[in-house]
């Protein structure tokens, strides 16, 4: 499991939100896992997000969890539906609403790279 995760933590550092595609059953997963959690099936492929989606839900948070955490309080969590099917969570600006268009970018905190949304110029 460690592998999956240092595997997507590098993705991450490029840019790129990976996620785990099952070729069994076409199911696709934002959580690694090494196998299917719909099928069961270890059969699976890496795969990219192209960072387009839609704001499900937006919470803005006034409390850090850890102290690492405190410099960056207010910070609004968000829940996006990408366009490839899959819901993620990430970090956003703290006035975006459910419903608007946003693209996938990257922030680094401390050694990680999170992902993080903004509003996108492109409406559908």
């Amino acid at each position: 499991m460690q592998e999956l995760i240092a595997r997507y933590r590098q993705d991450a550092e490029k840019g790129r939100l990976a996620y785990e595609a099952c070729r069994a059953c076409g199911h696709k997963q934002p959580f690694v896992r090494g196998f299917c959690s719909r099928c069961g099936s270890d059969d699976l492929a890496w795969q990219a997000a192209a960072g387009g989606g839609r704001v499900v839900a937006h919470s803005v948070l006034h409390r850090a969890p850890t102290a690492d955490y405190r410099e960056k309080v207010p910070y609004a969590i968000v829940l996006v539906d990408l366009d490839e099917g899959l819901r993620v969570m990430g970090h956003a600006a703290l006035d975006l609403k459910p419903g608007e268009r946003v693209s996938l970018g990257f922030a680094l905190h401390g050694e990680r790279s999170l992902p993080c949304f903004e509003r996108s110029s492109q409406e559908e």
